[in-house]
């Protein structure tokens, strides 16, 4: 059989339109671009794509950089982000004939981004067919756009710094990747992993994801195992280094909008054998939030959830998204609730319905949550939680199961919530059995929660014969929920009461 493909929780998603407007407004490409429109005329440019010292100060210029010390490297990764999404066309016949030796080769150790002094400039730039789609296309070109070249900034913030290759080649030597002690697959690896659980963090939690991540924790949420106490001054030493290569990842791709993100205090970073190493910060009691905040905070915008979702699913896994069982049936949508945060499954309980008449949708919910399976008192409790969110429209379908063994009961408590009168009084066997598979399902989803332990409770106070009428109850959990009680009556004599009561059960199945 094949394996089964990972599964992350659902998030909720933008509207194209909106992430495309939020793509559109991300400084990276928003320059990429100007300075494709810029050069819609054609512009003078090295084979590889990179622009003479005159046109590069003409660029730092127009995006409005030129006050800006880093104004030289954000107008160049804004053109090579142009000319790798295909924003920025080159044409020509492709080699320079500048110094002889090929040129281009040393056109990326300009760290301005210019070609090197006396290079020729055979090729021209010009507009590209991307660009056309800025203007024309709809929200998902601009997105793809943008994807690709999110891809390329993921791919260089992976690669190593340019500066200790610059160094190695310098010296006469080859590319020593080891001595560089860079694994280009981990490293890839790591920032997807880094990325992962930034996403992860936004799926389960959307209050706590609109807040920024200390960097400290998210390195130590790679680095730390999950069974250490107390992290060893190696570890520690680990987390240090790697919270200087996420912090450095990190500044270049915010510009992309993937991520917002408040880079580490440089006053914090020192070198240690050659090696940047961030100070350990205090424990985190003691430190004011604005302490904490020195030492990098980062959250992914919903553009990045976009694009780590996307990334993910292109990977094979499985990374839904709320709205994606809307057109699905009532049997997918209520074996998939149970497994949702609750905001994202109330979405995904809301867009379902809206595809539905009230009556028709509790109809179809109501069928699917028949049965007497192991799965069934769980379905029947998503379709009641489902089913609170219906309009009083759907009154008529929940009449119709008033008589029925599995459905009756729900259906009371529906029509009861909604006020409706004339509804039958249910018989003492239904109550203990819509009571029973109530319990049935809280455990399926629970387990032996302190919620639970305080219904069971509630549920023997309220009836001190309760066991005694339990035990009959023709349901296929009866015996299981009664050992359950048993387990969690905080009183010796009614455990002991519910589980003869279990034991009774079970004889008489």
């Amino acid at each position: 059989m094949p394996e089964e493909r990972p599964t992350m929780p659902p998030v909720r998603l933008r509207t194209d339109a909106e992430l495309a407007r939020d793509a559109l407004a991300a400084p990276l490409l928003s320059r990429a671009v100007r300075l494709a429109r810029w050069a819609e005329p054609g512009k003078p440019v090295a084979s590889d794509g990179v622009l003479p010292e005159a046109e590069l100060r003409a660029a730092i210029e127009l995006l409005g950089l030129a006050g800006d010390e880093d104004g030289p490297e954000h107008t160049a990764q804004a053109w090579q982000l142009a000319v790798d999404t295909g924003l920025v066309e080159i044409r020509g016949d492709g080699h320079d004939e500048g110094d002889g030796d090929g040129g281009s080769d040393d056109h990326g150790d300009r760290a301005d981004g210019a070609a090197a002094p006396g290079d020729a400039f055979s090729s021209v730039a010009t507009s590209g067919e991307e660009l056309r789609l800025i203007s024309e296309g709809g929200p998902r070109d601009i997105l793809d756009i943008w994807l690709d070249g999110f891809e390329t900034v993921l791919a260089d913030a992976a690669a190593p710094d340019l500066a200790e290759i610059a160094d190695q080649l310098s010296e006469g030597g080859e590319l020593d990747l080891d001595a560089l002690d860079w694994n280009p697959e981990e490293e890839a690896e790591f920032l997807d992993g880094v990325l992962g659980n930034l996403y992860l963090l936004t799926a389960l939690d959307e209050e706590a994801a609109a807040a920024s991540v200390p960097l400290p924790a998210l390195a130590a949420s790679m680095i730390v195992p999950e069974d250490m106490d107390e992290p060893t001054d190696d570890v520690l030493q680990e987390v240090s280094e790697a919270m200087v290569r996420l912090d450095d990842q990190f500044r270049l791709l915010a510009p992309t909008g993937l991520i917002d993100y408040q880079p580490v205090d440089e006053a914090l970073i020192e070198e240690v054998d050659g090696e940047g190493r961030v100070h350990e910060p205090e424990p985190a009691e003691e430190l004011e939030d604005e302490d904490v905040s020195r030492y990098g905070m980062v959250r992914l915008t919903p553009l990045g959830v976009y694009a780590v979702r996307s990334r993910m699913v292109e990977a094979g896994i499985d990374a839904p998204a709320v709205g994606d069982l809307a057109d699905q049936g009532a049997d997918v949508l209520l074996a998939a609730l149970p497994g949702h945060p609750e905001p994202a499954a109330q979405a995904e309980a809301e867009q379902w319905l809206a595809r539905r008449t009230p009556e028709e949708a509790a109809r179809e919910l109501l069928a699917a949550a028949r049965g007497d399976d192991e799965g069934a008192p769980l379905r029947r409790l998503t379709c009641q939680q489902t089913l609170s969110l219906a309009g009083a429209a759907a009154e008529p379908a929940l009449r119709e199961v008033l008589d029925d063994r599995h459905l009756g009961g729900l259906a009371r408590v529906w029509l009861a919530e909604h006020g409706v009168a004339g509804v039958p009084e249910p018989s003492e066997e239904m109550v203990f059995w819509l009571t029973v598979d109530t319990l049935a399902a809280q455990l399926a989803t629970e387990g032996d929660s302190a919620e639970l332990r305080d219904l069971v409770r509630g549920l023997v106070d309220q009836s001190g014969s309760f066991f005694d009428s339990a035990w009959r109850v023709d349901h296929p959990a009866t015996a299981e929920v009664l050992e359950a009680m048993g387990r969690l009556h905080p009183d010796k004599k009614a455990a002991k009461e519910a589980r003869k009561a279990a034991f009774k059960a079970r004889s008489r199945g």
